[in-house]
């Protein structure tokens, strides 16, 4: 019995450690885009991040936990050892967080979903053996983070163009921003509300049918639309400040949408990264209580609460150096870049978080970033930066298997 308060305790501790380096690494890759263009400071940034975030972890994080939590490892080898599950999940926690925060100290945007899986497929092929990973599941994570990014970059590049054709490249640029943004906020809204009333909100027991989703979506989006548009039509344009930047006006109007994009973001992000710190936590509940892998039992309100908190501490506290490298090195984004960067990786997060596939919110927003300097021309993009990331990237599976090996034979030592 006293064992198994020693686990959950354990548990508790690393998935918060967990949970603090999602959000001085991740979080800041969700944010970076909104404090590199000028549209958020760093503290009205941290500001929304703690709201929606935490909103996203404890409202819609439940499809994606159940993946990390089950899907990787066969529970049927291990259904006479339970232990050693717990073993390898505290390892796996422990070993991520530290990565994190190793890469968060050197402003490299790593994948936490990288670093959970790796940790996880690392402890179970050593620990356990190579039949107990479940490969195919493996390879279906992977697959999506090589498709996020380009989804997402593709989604940035057509936004982006459709930004400098509505509106950039007009005789009148202001008065195209202040007729179309409007119209960008509808949809940004409308996809985010939509994917979080149909795959987010069954676990807090509101299951509404498909076209009452759609309806509601599309009154929240519009709701969301108008206040926009009360707030872009009081914009005035500024002639000083526009002969220093031509667009500098229009610019003011996409920062308005930006707050739009980066709580949608923040909330997309939550809903779906929360479950790399609490989807170990939860199995390591489980079988400490039941002593049996693979039972089925509810994801307490607190594991969920552990995991928004631990994210909104991690980003106030060290998101700064993550934020610098994706929000100012790869390509100079203005808000209607970051904007278009923004929508496109929300998108692809929440249709990912509804299909609960983990996929990174690194890979997909720095694909999103790439894809708007694309469409400014392959010279806008800093190369060198991009490799030290995708370097950093290529690290991280093997740097959290390594860790999660060491910790889960110092575990299986020490521990009842």
């Amino acid at each position: 019995m006293e064992a198994q308060y020693i686990y959950i305790g354990l548990a508790a501790a690393f998935g918060l450690f967990m949970a603090w380096g999602i959000g001085a690494n991740d979080v800041a890759n969700a944010m970076a885009t909104s404090v590199g263009s000028k549209a958020l400071t760093i503290k009205q940034a941290i500001l929304v991040a703690a709201v929606f975030e935490f909103l996203g972890a404890v409202l819609a994080g439940g499809a994606v936990t159940s993946t990390i939590r089950k899907g990787i490892v066969d529970a049927d080898l291990l259904v006479n050892s339970p232990e050693l599950l717990i073993y390898g999940m505290l390892a796996s926690l422990l070993a991520a967080g530290t990565w994190l925060f190793i890469a968060s100290k050197n402003g490299w945007p790593v994948s936490t979903t990288h670093s959970i899986v790796g940790a996880i497929v690392g402890f179970a092929a050593v620990g356990i053996g190579i039949d107990a990973v479940q490969w195919e599941q493996v390879a279906t994570i992977v697959v999506s983070w090589v498709v996020s990014p380009l989804t997402a970059g593709l989604i940035a590049f057509l936004i982006y163009l459709s930004v400098q054709r509505l509106i950039l490249t007009q005789e009148d640029p202001l008065t195209q921003a202040k007729r179309y943004v409007p119209v960008y906020i509808f949809f940004a809204g409308f996809t985010i509300t939509l994917v979080t009333l149909l795959k987010g909100l069954k676990h807090v027991g509101l299951d509404l049918s498909l076209i009452n989703s759609y309806l509601l979506a599309t009154g929240i989006a519009a709701l969301i639309a108008i206040v926009g548009f009360i707030f872009i039509q009081r914009i005035e344009p500024d002639p000083k400040a526009e002969k220093k930047q031509h667009f500098h006006t229009v610019e003011r109007v996409f920062a308005v949408l930006m707050v739009v994009t980066a709580c949608g973001m923040a909330f997309a992000h939550g809903s779906n990264d929360v479950a790399n710190a609490i989807g170990p936590l939860a199995a390591v509940i489980s079988v400490a209580r039941s002593g049996i892998v693979g039972a089925e039992s509810a994801l307490p309100i607190w594991v969920l609460v552990i995991g928004g908190g631990g994210i909104v501490v991690g980003l106030a506290t060290y998101g700064r150096h993550v934020i610098a490298t994706v929000g100012e090195k790869i390509t100079q984004l203005t808000p209607s870049r970051g904007f278009a960067a923004e929508l496109a990786a929300a998108t692809t997060i929440v249709i990912a978080s509804g299909t609960g596939i983990p996929i990174s919110t690194t890979h997909t927003l720095v694909g999103a970033v790439l894809g708007v300097g694309l469409a400014r021309g392959i010279e806008a993009i800093d190369l060198r930066v991009v490799g030290r990331i995708f370097v950093s990237w290529v690290v991280t599976i093997p740097a959290g298997a390594f860790l999660a090996i060491i910790f889960f034979f110092i575990f299986r030592t020490v521990l009842p």
